[in-house]
């Protein structure tokens, strides 16, 4: 797997690493990234065995990003080796040091997604982002929200980390963060609208716990057929690439062109 294509999915899709059975499933509801979790998902007693499937199954030539245990527990270093093995990229769980986040890049050989859970990791995150071999940021926010004591679908007190994290990203150069989970396995309404505010806000992926959500990400994540109009009027009318025109009404230079050709991509990709 690329280091472009960390930074171009829009979903990245969980599978437990104890469950080898799923993962030619997740593949198969073709999310950009599978990522196989050794984390969360796999009960402490499973952990070994899960880091066995996981390696036979990314050995045998499919490819997959690894959440790998975080920082200080005792599988995180053989986590790492299995991934220096197989060159799959990390995600990093409760990513909070700069430091830790560069160990765990191997010398640079292995490429990371940066998992931001916690209030460190959001007031670290521009130093994060700066770390070579960090491709992308994540935000964590189930395990966020538990740390402050506030409600994950509370907007507002989310606000501020969602913005910490895409201004991180913007300023170090990296593609849009992945915004966090939602839990609601059943309610598509709820998850187009969790993606579209994200959007708004700068975001450019989503993690996603069932593969039912994979499309409906995809979907969601398309400009509205409002934009696309809109990039396709301004990207025909406009002058020379330092002038600047009026359409509608309204001024259009550079950046406003740099926009347009940035959503009609976004269409290109569907």
């Amino acid at each position: 797997m690329t280091d472009s294509a960390i930074g171009l999915a829009r979903t990245l899709l969980f599978v437990p690493g104890c469950r080898p059975e799923r993962f030619a499933k997740a593949l198969a509801a073709q999310p950009d990234m599978v990522v196989l979790d050794l984390e969360d998902a796999v009960p402490a007693e499973q952990k070994d065995r899960a880091r066995q499937e996981v390696g036979a199954w990314l050995a045998a030539g499919n490819a997959a990003a690894v959440r790998i245990n975080g920082v200080g527990t005792s599988w995180h270093s053989s986590d790492l080796d299995l991934m220096a093995e197989v060159g799959a990229p990390v995600m990093l769980p409760k990513a909070e040091e700069p430091d830790a986040v560069a160990d765990a890049t191997r010398g640079g050989r292995l490429g990371i997604i940066a998992l931001i859970e916690t209030a460190a990791g959001v007031l670290a995150a521009p130093k994060i982002a700066e770390v070579p071999g960090v491709h992308r940021l994540a935000f964590g926010h189930i395990d966020f929200c538990a740390q402050l004591g506030v409600d994950p679908g509370d907007r507002d007190s989310l606000l501020a980390a969602r913005i910490a994290l895409v201004l991180a990203s913007a300023a170090a150069g990296l593609s849009a963060p992945a915004d966090g989970v939602t839990t609601a396995l059943n309610d598509s309404n709820m998850l187009r609208d969790d993606i579209r505010y994200a959007r708004r806000l700068g975001f450019g992926a989503k993690l996603c716990i069932h593969p039912a959500q994979v499309d409906v990400v995809h979907e969601a994540m398309l400009p509205s057929a409002v934009e696309v109009e809109w990039a396709r009027r301004i990207v025909s009318v406009s002058g020379p690439r330092d002038a600047a025109v009026t359409v509608d009404g309204q001024m259009v230079d550079a950046p406003v062109v740099k926009r347009a050709q940035r959503i009609l991509a976004a269409m290109s990709r569907n």
